[in-house]
């Protein structure tokens, strides 16, 4: 495993994660993977909320969809 080392933390959050830890029954240690893992993992959404996402993205497809050309053109942007 890889080893961090946290560096000018401020007293108070220092003091925020400690009582955390203290609170969850952790190590100073173990409180800051944790909360490393939950805020770095994939938020879940809902199927409505992904199916509200899908119809706001289509309506900015226009309505005869895309041409050969405009993919064409997306493919080579920022190609060299």
């Amino acid at each position: 495993m890889a080893n961090v080392t946290l560096k000018n933390i401020p007293d108070d959050l220092y003091a925020r994660v400690k009582e955390s830890a203290r609170m969850h029954r952790r190590s100073i240690n173990r409180e800051i993977i944790a909360r490393l893992e939950a805020a770095l993992q994939p938020r879940r959404i809902s199927p409505e909320e992904r199916i509200a996402r899908f119809r706001k993205l289509g309506s900015t497809v226009p309505p005869d969809g895309v041409g050969l050309e405009a993919l064409l053109e997306a493919i080579d942007e920022g190609r060299p």
